[in-house]
């Protein structure tokens, strides 16, 4: 090897900055593990909420010593900054991805014009979009296109004043079109920018938040972060901050007594109704009784009319109870003079708002209010009850005042010691304000102050008009949820709703199991690819182990220095994987040394043309892997990105070790004279002289294949795969119990709650995976605790009965009980998620080939390559569709699985590669020989390296699936791959290979004799 000097120089230098950027991650670990001792001594667990507590103190511990030097001038505030990422399946956390509504900001560009066919274009692209790939935006330009004479400038839906110097009335659609896409563009990137600025005052260290594409999507991932309804909260708000004169209580409640006036009337009626109905079907059960004395037993569709009328008549009990249908569902009245008009409890404000809404309900306002609203007071936390006020609507549906005046805003404590957020607005804003409450004032009256269509407080005026622009905010919440009302205002408004339609959330307690899983699965598998290597190549595999540390080391390296780079528990994986892979590098050089040791060759030019020999199968094998990587790293995203960052980075230390590392160990041992023998006793003559007709078997194979494929599409077709939320869309809970449960019985309780709901066993048997659809389109803060307060009471009998609602929900650390991990995938994204899924696989197939194409010359290995792919692909789809009803661990289509597909592939191809690169070099060195023995010879003289990288790869995998509880349904795929991949690159790609080969050679031959 050249530049000997040159590569040692570099490796030391690249080891030592990859231990400096690791440094920065032990120091963390070093003073975080001093803050938990801290607050373990000082707050025990006989104290009352100790966790909370602990980590209040840990916070506190860390801000103290933050800015203190630590080792080299390093505080823990600059290595907490630079410090290796854990993702949020390791660090726990939230991960959301959020949709910037479109519509929202259409309407706000066109001034919520009420023109027919803007209005008509809109909600024709609502009922397209729920089965679109398109945007929005493309999907509304098609719907308005097909409405006759519909003009994008008219005065009435964008030609208007607020966007005249942009768009004038004379303008075509298409010249509109280009200005729309920017201005919603425009939109997006302020909602980022507003989003942004709300994260970086939460103070979760090491936050992502990054724009999708152009899909108004944006992604937002807080490793650590606890709270997650705040942190919900914090992303759904949109800050729109408005100032409505209320009525009182008084002016409002004779419209509440003539509404349940109607409303009893109403149901009267229908009791009325089905009294009649149940006289009339006794009268007919009755006929049919004595009828019944003279006719077969046989019940006749009459008999069953009789029966569905009675049903009916039995359900009527709930009209009858019935008897004040608004009125009943009143807890308490405001007071005398008071803004608040009733208090309802939180489980009936659905039904209470719904007969507020209802038309004819409406009509009885008077006409002085015609324009009045109701809106619900802010939820007090751990109250069942909230509070209703009427606020003083207009024709516009537009205040007075609005939060955009706002320049200033900050968390404060009122006169008596209460939380509240304190605004300043900025001149125009002041006039407004002393003018709206120096009328208050004058009348007696209160000023609501909204956010969001949720009333904080509806203060009086007492002292006259107020000047100078100063309001506050009071209500029932905690200094933290003043900090962040006060952060959202700063920040500004949303320019439209942003909705969750992707979440992922992971408790801190199942991210450490996580880290212990990952760290003992990588542990064993390390341990048995280093003894392996021992003990097949002795003194060279001691080498080759030293290499392989070298690896891991630059590797977390890497990671650590990398921009952006996260490591993920699949990420774990990955390395595990690379090191199986990066081991199989090592096998490739050592066997090729061995065959010129048995050739007679001397050890030097031995160790010499192994390496050279060598060089291309290993480019060729870890370019194709590559190349999966790459299409991974591109589509997908998560822990998945995780999984194909380290996969490549694995890919390129690995080569560097196997190539470099471990030549410089080899010749360094060699230069002395020292004889290295590349094998033990046990293993000198493994494989030496077999000699398997692999093409006479290759019939058998063809059929064997044919039958598995057959069996497996046949499966496919009837009951299919196991989808997971991410292609289907849904709610998924990790929900774990203080016993052990039946699946069976937990799911009928989730069934009757739900309607439609599934619980399977998640590793133990006290450990559930909950997945539901129910009100899966819906989004919203409210939805999300009302389906996890839903999902608590389902689950009573089965959990202890002193847990509360608080308990069960995510973010205590040391949780033992209740929901661990929590996931969400709308049904939009799910079809993205698909759509991705798809052409992944697709283009990495494509790729492969044309890859193969190029390197090999000939369309017949590129064909017998991707048959084997396919081969392997619709085996590993068959078995899972074949077992996933009964195997004791989940085996859900998700994206991990689509990233255990590529890995298959990238594997397969690594194989099929390395055999065919060796048949390449038989047909040069024995063109004599008959074109089966030249295969055959090539297949038996990489025997020994397949069944060594398998077997190595194997024990990797398994260690991973035994250990690593999350992803065994992951490497279960991983290991049916890599034993079918080793299978197909013998028995199926190279057969197909060879035979179109021979069948071209034949007809060549024909042509030729003619």
């Amino acid at each position: 090897m050249q530049n000997k000097g040159i590569v040692r120089i570099f490796a030391i230098l690249f080891g030592l900055v990859c231990i400096y950027q690791l440094s920065y991650t032990y120091i963390t670990y070093s003073v975080e593990s001093e803050a938990e001792a801290y607050a373990v001594q000082q707050i025990p667990e006989s104290v009352e909420n100790y966790s909370k507590l602990r980590e209040t103190a840990e916070k506190e511990y860390l801000d103290s010593i933050g800015k203190d030097p630590i080792f080299a001038g390093i505080t823990y505030n600059d290595a907490k900054t630079k410090e290796l990422q854990k993702g949020l399946d390791l660090k726990g956390g939230i991960n959301v991805i959020l949709q910037i509504s479109v519509k929202d900001v259409l309407k706000g560009l066109a001034n919520d014009s009420k023109d027919p066919a803007f209005n008509q274009a809109l909600q024709a692209t609502d009922e397209v979009q729920k089965n679109s790939q398109n945007t929005y935006i493309d999907d509304f330009f098609t719907e308005f296109e097909k409405i006759p004479d519909a003009k994008l400038a008219s005065p009435d839906i964008f030609a208007n004043k607020n966007l005249s110097d942009d768009i004038t009335y004379n303008m075509s659609n298409d010249e509109v079109k280009p200005v729309l896409r920017r201005k919603i563009d425009e939109s997006i990137e302020s909602a980022f920018e507003v989003l942004r600025k709300r994260i970086d005052k939460f103070g979760v260290t090491q936050p992502n938040i990054q724009r999708l594409g152009e899909s108004g999507r944006i992604l937002v991932e807080l490793p650590g972060a606890k709270d997650v309804d705040r942190i919900k909260k914090l992303l759904q708000s949109t800050a729109q901050l408005e100032f409505w004169d209320v009525y009182k209580m008084e002016e409002v409640f004779p419209f509440l007594f003539a509404a349940n006036n109607y409303l009893k009337e109403q149901a009267d009626n229908v009791k009325n109704e089905v009294a009649e109905e149940q006289q009339d079907a006794e009268v007919v059960a009755d006929s049919a009784e004595v009828d019944s004395t003279t006719v077969d037993s046989t019940k006749t569709d009459e008999d069953q009319a009789i029966e569905d009328l009675l049903a009916d008549a039995e359900d009527s009990t709930d009209v009858e109870a019935q008897v004040n249908p608004l009125f009943d569902l009143i807890a308490g009245q405001g007071g005398q003079g008071g803004p608040v008009v009733v208090t309802v409890a939180i489980k009936d404000t659905a039904q209470f708002g719904s007969y507020l809404r209802d038309p004819k309900v409406r009509a009885l306002l008077p006409a002085d209010q015609k324009y009045l609203r109701f809106a619900w007071g802010m939820q007090a936390k751990g109250s069942e009850f909230v509070d209703l006020y009427a606020l003083k609507g207009n024709r516009d549906n537009q205040p007075e005042l609005s939060g955009g005046v706002i320049t200033d805003a900050r968390q404060d404590f009122n006169q008596i010691g209460k939380v509240s957020v304190s605004m300043q607005m900025d001149g125009k804003g002041a006039k407004k304000w002393e003018e709206m409450t120096g009328r208050a004032f004058k009348q007696g009256s209160q000023i609501a102050i909204v956010l969001d269509n949720i009333v904080y407080s509806a203060p009086g005026v007492t002292t006259g008009a107020i000047s100078g622009g100063r309001s506050e905010i009071t209500g029932n919440f905690t200094v933290e949820e003043g900090k962040d009302l006060a952060n959202v205002l700063r920040a500004g408004k949303l320019p439209a709703s942003a909705d969750i339609i992707q979440s992922e959330v992971v408790g801190p307690s199942l991210g450490q199991e996580a880290i212990d899983s990952g760290i003992m699965s990588f542990a064993i598998a390390l341990g048995l690819i280093l003894i392996w290597m021992v003990f097949y190549y002795g003194k060279a595999g001691a080498f080759a182990d030293v290499a392989l540390v070298v690896n891991i080391l630059f590797i977390f390296g890497m990671l650590a220095g990398l921009p952006g780079a996260v490591l993920t528990l699949p990420g774990i994986a990955g390395i595990v994987l690379t090191i199986g892979m990066s081991v199989d590098a090592n096998v490739l050089i050592f066997e090729r040394i061995r065959e010129e040791l048995a050739r007679g060759k001397s050890q030097a030019d031995s160790i010499k043309d192994g390496f050279s020999n060598a060089l291309s199968s290993i480019l060729d094998a870890n370019i194709t892997t590559g190349l999966t990587g790459l299409i991974l790293l591109a589509f997908g995203t998560g822990p998945i990105k995780g999984f194909a960052t380290t996969l490549l980075i694995g890919i390129l230390t690995s080569l560097f070790t196997a190539i470099f590392i471990t030549r410089l160990f080899i010749d360094g041992y060699g230069k002395n004279g020292k004889e290295l023998a590349f094998s033990t006793g046990v293993t000198k003559n493994l494989f030496k002289n077999v000699n398997i007709n692999f093409l006479g078997k290759r019939k058998i194979a063809y059929v064997f294949s044919g039958i598995l494929i057959v069996i497996g599409l046949g499966s496919l077709f009837t009951q299919g795969l196991d989808q997971g939320v991410d292609f289907v869309g849904g709610r998924t809970y990790t929900v774990r119990f203080d016993k052990d449960v039946v699946p069976t019985a937990v799911e009928k309780d989730l069934v009757a709650a739900f309607g439609s709901a599934e619980a399977k066993t998640l590793g133990a048997n006290n450990q559930l995976k909950i997945t539901t659809k129910y009100k899966i389109e819906e989004s919203g803060e409210q939805i999300d605790a009302e389906i996890a307060n839903m999902l608590f009471t389902a689950l009573q009998p089965h959990l202890p009965g002193d847990l509360s609602y608080e308990e069960f929900a995510i973010g205590e650390d040391d949780k033992t009980v209740g929901i661990m991990s929590s996931m969400k995938v709308g049904p939009t994204i799910a079809d993205d998620i698909k759509k991705a899924a798809f052409w992944s696989v697709l283009g990495s197939l494509i790729v492969v080939f044309l890859y193969i194409l190029f390197r090999f010359r000939r369309w017949q290995f590129s064909l017998g390559a991707v048959t084997a792919v396919f081969h392997d692909v619709l085996v590993v789809l068959g078995i899972f569709s074949l077992t996933y009803k009964f195997m004791p661990f989940n085996m859900e289509i998700d994206q991990a699985f689509i990233a255990a597909i590529l890995t298959v592939i990238g594997y397969s191809l690594n194989d099929t590669v390395v055999v065919f690169d060796r048949i390449r070099e038989f047909f040069k060195e024995h063109s004599s020989w008959p074109l089966a023995d030249q295969v055959n010879g090539a297949l038996n003289s990489t025997l020994s390296r397949t069944l060594n990288t398998s077997l190595t790869t194997l024990l990797v995998l398994i260690a991973i699936f035994i250990f690593a509880v999350p992803l065994r349904g992951f490497m279960f795929s991983l290991i049916i791959g890599v034993v079918v991949g080793t299978y197909s690159s013998l028995f199926i790609a190279t057969p197909i290979m060879t035979d179109t080969v021979s069948k071209i050679g034949l007809k060549e031959k024909k042509k030729a004799d003619a």
